[in-house]
């Protein structure tokens, strides 16, 4: 039997057994060895709520001899191997003497009691990822509530560069609570995508939420199968988003690969949760509140709501996230918005003082949330997931920001409005942004005067006239990665901006660039400054040589694994675009309309 199992078998509530530790300010779970708590139930029930009191050698509980009989308290004074009488040597003055002073205080052995720190968050998955600001000392058996897949790909490293978890909310109708809603034998879409990106620097984060019905392109997928071989199931084009998860028999790897191929951003691991996992975790919080702006009454989601601002959690919680009809355009761009709200709200709740110090709201979040997860290898285990929210529990809920990918009606659909397509010219400075860790919420103080020390810099390097097209000599390499990017950017430098001395100079040497790169020498700084405006260049992107170049020398353009297409600028924009869909996790104040 579980621990959980054993507490309740005798008669202990598992929160009982979380014990405040005065030293870190915070409630930890304590075992034995064979699992049982360390404390005896009373004291177990006692420490929940408040500091543990120090034990002294005579007030110690009762412990097993190796003889199978038990020390009675007022017995540790005495020597390991002498008897209960006292009878052998060593015994009678020494074990008097012993008994009658304090000892010092025996260290922890390690091996005795496991205490593992567990981070979750996330409802429809997400706050399974992003309420690791808040920490949680879990059971070891939660280990055996994870449920893991293969998909080929096993990242573990947490501590270098960015973060990219890949959350999954599925529609999938079959299995404990699941029934009910709509077509029972679904197999299951990505219904709910969110795409949740840390900065480097630990600084912000952003989630992108990727309408389920958008017109993309799914790539081949490599599958690991039962018997252990993998198939590669057959990409397709023009097809929902949501297809890339559970038709065909694709896993969460091909959604994966769907959305990398999407953003440009590397996927670091996947969470997935189905309905169920919106309904327990609620309902762990104690409820999470939302607010609507007009009386709801939908008969697909089953949600009944006056006006104004409510406590959901399960079934309702369910409804909520799932109304679409009776919300803003009564589509899928407006639930989005919903569950938004209904994201921010939890991890606000989850931050919160009543949450993190109750050790029973704890217990039951922490097991709500293991058992809500499927996660790819790389993190299937309370302690690689610790090792992930280590991470995650870095960034402030003021500097995390929700985003829907902005999308446009498919002209194909006609008045039938059915699909959407990708709005790429907002679309693109949006991924670069998250590509290059812009975050999205408001800019503070201290950032916004690091902006313009670096916008200073920039435009210092780049004053100056500007060469005209004609003049400019430039040879470009490829080290995007991207075949044909050379030749892509060649053309469109000799075609639209009339830079018609522009060439082909192949790959560059020893493979692939992390950062596009324009060489250029003294006497060369008004042909940069023309090929940084209409390439978009950083200006860690410019390279100045100390000697001036002969007159018909060529400038060497590097691109990057940050160049997106030509036409697309390497350099992040430092605001959105404008219409973009986004909330602050922070935001107390949104209202569905």
């Amino acid at each position: 039997m579980d621990a959980q199992g054993r507490g309740r078998a005798g008669g202990i509530d598992p929160a009982d057994q979380w014990v405040f530790d005065p030293e870190t300010g915070s409630y930890e779970l304590r075992l034995d060895q064979t699992g049982e708590p360390a404390t005896a139930p009373r004291e177990a029930s006692a420490a929940a709520s408040g500091p543990a009191p120090r034990t002294s050698p005579r007030q110690a509980p009762a412990r097993p001899k190796p003889g199978g009989g038990r020390t009675v308290p007022g017995q540790r004074g005495q020597r390991a191997g002498g008897t209960a009488a006292g009878g052998r040597r060593g015994a009678g003055a020494k074990a008097t003497a012993a008994a009658g002073r304090r000892r010092p205080k025996p260290k922890k052995k390690a091996a005795r009691k496991k205490k593992v720190l567990m981070w979750t968050g996330g409802t429809i998955g997400l706050v399974l990822v992003v309420c690791s600001v808040g920490g949680y000392l879990l059971y070891q058996h939660l280990n055996d509530n994870i449920d893991k897949i293969d998909v080929g790909i096993n990242n573990s490293v947490f501590d270098k560069g960015p973060l990219n978890i890949l959350v999954i909310g599925t529609d999938k109708r079959s299995g404990k609570g699941n029934t009910g809603y709509g077509d029972d034998g679904s197999v299951g879409h990505a219904d709910t995508t969110v795409l949740f990106h840390v900065s480097e620097d630990r600084t912000n984060a952003t989630a992108l939420s990727i309408p389920r019905d958008m017109i993309t392109d799914i790539p081949d997928c490599p599958t690991k199968q039962k018997n252990g071989s993998t198939k590669t199931i057959p990409g397709s084009k023009g097809v929902r988003f949501n297809e890339s998860l559970g038709q065909e028999d694709r896993d969460p790897g091909c959604t994966w690969r769907t959305v990398e191929q999407l953003t440009g951003l590397k996927v670091s691991h996947f969470m997935m949760a189905d309905f169920n996992a919106v309904k327990e975790l609620s309902s762990a919080v104690g409820g999470v509140e939302v607010c609507v702006a007009k009386d709801i009454n939908d008969r697909d989601s089953h949600l009944k709501m006056a006006k104004g601002r409510h406590t959901v959690e399960g079934e309702q919680a369910l409804a909520f996230v799932r109304t679409r009809h009776s919300v803003g355009f009564g589509g899928d761009l407006s639930r989005i918005e919903l569950q938004q709200q209904f994201l921010s709200s939890m991890l606000r709740k989850m931050k919160s003082g009543d949450t993190l110090t109750n050790p029973k709201k704890l217990y039951d979040l922490s097991d709500a949330a293991t058992n809500s997860l499927t996660v790819d290898t790389g993190i299937g285990s309370i302690s690689k997931l610790t090792s992930l929210a280590k991470e995650l529990r870095k960034v402030n809920l003021k500097n995390v920001t929700f985003a829907t990918v902005p999308v446009l009606d498919n002209p194909a659909d006609g008045k039938q409005h059915k699909t959407v397509i990708l709005d790429k010219p907002k679309a693109e400075p949006l991924f670069a942004m998250v590509r290059q860790d812009v975050s999205l919420t408001e800019e503070k103080e201290k950032e916004k005067k690091a902006q313009e020390q670096a916008d200073a810099k920039q435009a210092a390097l780049l004053q100056g006239p500007k060469a005209e097209p004609a003049k400019v000599r430039v040879k470009i390499l490829n080290g995007s990665g991207r075949v044909g990017a050379a030749q892509e950017t060649v053309a469109w430098m000799q075609n639209s901006k009339a830079v018609s001395h522009s060439s082909n100079g192949g790959n560059a040497a020893g493979g692939k660039k992390d950062k596009t790169l324009l060489e250029f020498a003294p006497n060369q700084a008004d042909q940069a400054r023309r090929v940084a405006e209409d390439m978009g260049l950083p200006v860690d992107a410019l390279k100045q040589t100390t000697a001036d170049a002969p007159p018909t020398a060529e400038m060497t353009l590097t691109l990057g694994a940050d160049f997106k297409g030509a036409g697309v600028p390497v350099t992040a924009p430092k605001k959105a675009p404008e219409g973009i869909q986004k909330v602050e996790a922070d935001d107390e104040n949104i209202c569905a309309k």
